[in-house]
């Protein structure tokens, strides 16, 4: 009886190969060459003396050249292998694995507070975690109109700035509470996302983003220029904290500390900061899921899918569009009036295009429409950049001149070009559907034109 023999493998082309990574060196040579390896530095004469980073020149052209040789001979060397079901997280896993972080969010500011003290623990607290918890509630606000309705949206912070300067001018003229205008915030930044949203109507893909790029920069050039009402480039200062029932968190008399008869601490407030931003983050993961599951978010996904077949079936494309940046708008004024709250201080240089490109890559980047990816994505690229920062140990690599967060962005770019080209619809690339039947059932007679159904 005989047997096929196995496959050979396929012989790896070394000439080819060895040809790619020379050329893939000196390519990076003319590139990085003069950029990382020639550096110009101001003397006490105020003369520029050319010096030069070789060492970290020679460790990033390594880095490329090995980088491209292991890629030739263990990824494109290969053979094709069928393509796999896209990543996507079971209903199962989905049921257990909500609870369970949403757990351990809770518990994170408290076991951090008891393994590293009340000042070591207000790093972690306010970079890791308030941070990454505001760019996930922009994520999942922006994915409302990007995701779930397909309209690309490059002018997201621009309803942000808007949350965050409603909240400081009228706090600062009107002694208003943050609790009065953290809604009526959301409702400014909605009406402004209905504003943006009636000279779109008939536009889609490229020109949208143009349009909406422009609102964005817009936005940012009246507070900038209208130094009157917004100060202008100086910003506004003094902003006034949220309070725990009228309990404001400082060291007088009255305060949190001395009410409950604590020692003062700023860790107090930074806690209550973390877990608002979790009860605001996880009301807009709430309201995001049941907005789908209802006629206005399967609207949206028509839209998304097919605007024409979408007005065939009766669907008014108009206020489908409406409602999709008025609700994201409305949670990017959220997470502006609690940044102002948190900050105390706001500018224009905190609004900048870049914003909304983060905000954007981190929608793009974790799959669109997924709420799980947008989570995954925000912690990879916010609290990747904030670990940047401790990385002072790569100073002894590439000398004392060595900043590691000056390469954030190159990083950035590399992970955006990576996710393209192995996972292009995103981490999480498929969800679940809003409408589906759990069981086959007959239907009766009366119901249809023929028979029993």
């Amino acid at each position: 009886m005989s047997h096929d023999a196995p496959a050979a493998a396929p012989s790896i082309d070394w000439s080819r190969t060895l040809k790619d990574a020379v050329i893939t060196g000196l390519i990076a040579t003319a590139i990085l060459g003069p950029f990382i390896g020639l550096v110009t530095v101001q003397d006490m004469e105020h003369r520029l003396i050319l010096q030069t980073r070789w060492p970290l020149f020679l460790a990033l052209l390594a880095i490329l050249v090995v980088g491209r040789l292991l890629l030739q001979i263990f990824v494109w060397g290969r053979p094709a292998k069928p393509k796999r079901a896209p990543l996507a997280l079971p209903p199962s896993v989905e049921r257990i694995a909500a609870p369970f972080f949403i757990g351990l969010l809770f518990v994170f500011p408290i076991s951090v507070l008891f393994a590293l003290g009340p000042q070591g623990s207000i790093k972690w607290i306010d970079n890791y975690g308030i941070q990454i918890l505001i760019y996930i509630m922009l994520g999942w606000g922006l994915n409302i109109v990007v995701g779930l309705a397909g309209l690309l949206d490059l002018g997201y912070v621009a309803f942000y700035a808007v949350g965050a300067y409603s909240y400081a001018l009228l706090a600062k003229t009107f002694g208003l509470s943050f609790w009065v205008l953290l809604p009526l915030a959301g409702i400014l930044a909605s009406f402004w996302g209905i504003i943006l949203g009636f000279p779109v109507l008939r536009l889609r893909g490229d020109y949208l983003a143009i349009v909406t790029l422009a609102f964005g920069e817009i936005i940012r050039l009246i507070l900038i220029n209208w130094v009157d009402f917004t100060s202008g480039y100086a910003g506004i200062s003094g902003i006034p904290r949220p309070t725990l029932f009228g309990i404001p968190f400082n060291a007088s008399d009255n305060g949190f500390a001395a009410t409950f008869g604590l020692e003062f601490s700023p860790i107090h407030r930074t806690i209550f900061l973390y877990y608002l931003i979790l009860a605001l983050a996880l009301l807009t993961a709430f309201v995001t899921t049941k907005l789908r599951r209802l006629p206005i978010g399967r609207a949206w996904e028509a839209l998304r899918e097919d605007e024409i077949a979408c007005r065939s079936l009766g669907i008014n494309t108009t206020t489908t569009k409406l409602t999709a940046f008025a609700t994201g708008a409305m949670f990017a004024g959220f997470a502006g009036s609690f940044f102002a709250a948190r900050q105390g201080f706001i500018s224009p240089e905190s609004f900048t295009f870049m914003e909304s490109a983060n905000i954007l890559a981190i929608v793009v980047l974790g799959g669109m429409g997924s709420l799980w990816g947008v989570v995954i994505a925000a912690v990879a690229l916010v609290g990747g950049f904030e670990l940047m920062r401790e990385m002072d140990f790569l100073k002894l690599i590439f000398g004392t001149d060595f900043d590691p967060t000056q390469y954030r962005t190159l990083l950035f770019g590399a992970a955006m070009v990576g996710i393209m080209l192995w996972k292009p619809r995103g981490l999480i690339s498929t969800r679940e559907p809003t409408a589906f039947l759990k069981e086959r059932k007959a239907v009766s007679g009366s119901l249809v034109t023929e028979g029993h159904g």
